[in-house]
């Protein structure tokens, strides 16, 4: 395995690890019901916050933690919801990639759900 290196990598990921999320009952209505997610354009929008957030590249000018303010709103999201959310990242992560952007990409997806939990 080869640590991830460009948007197509950041794309197989998403893709992969959006297939665990909606097949999981216990985190899928969140996307599939309150958030109802059009999944080509997300899975994009969400390679291009990864791409900016990793690379320093990309053009992502969304407001991440409004974005899940808004979804809070309407669906309280638990403890359990990032910890499944984190396991399913962290275990598409480790079946894909190996190296330091791999390792920086869970370190960084940990920070986010800490702080958006935090602020939530």
């Amino acid at each position: 395995m080869r640590d991830i290196q460009t948007r197509e990598d950041l794309h197989l990921l998403m893709s992969e690890f959006y297939l665990k999320l909606l097949a999981d009952s216990k985190i899928a209505p969140v996307f599939i019901k309150v958030a109802k997610i059009d999944l080509g354009p997300h899975l994009l929008e969400l390679v291009d916050f990864w791409q900016q957030i990793l690379f320093d590249t990309g053009s992502y000018r969304k407001n991440v933690l409004q974005i899940h303010t808004d979804l809070n709103q309407k669906i309280k999201l638990s403890e359990e919801h990032f910890a499944i959310w984190l396991n399913y990242f962290n275990t598409t992560i480790d079946e894909n990639f190996v190296g330091v952007i791999a390792e920086n990409m869970k370190t960084r997806a940990l920070s986010i759900a800490t702080v958006m939990k935090i602020k939530l």
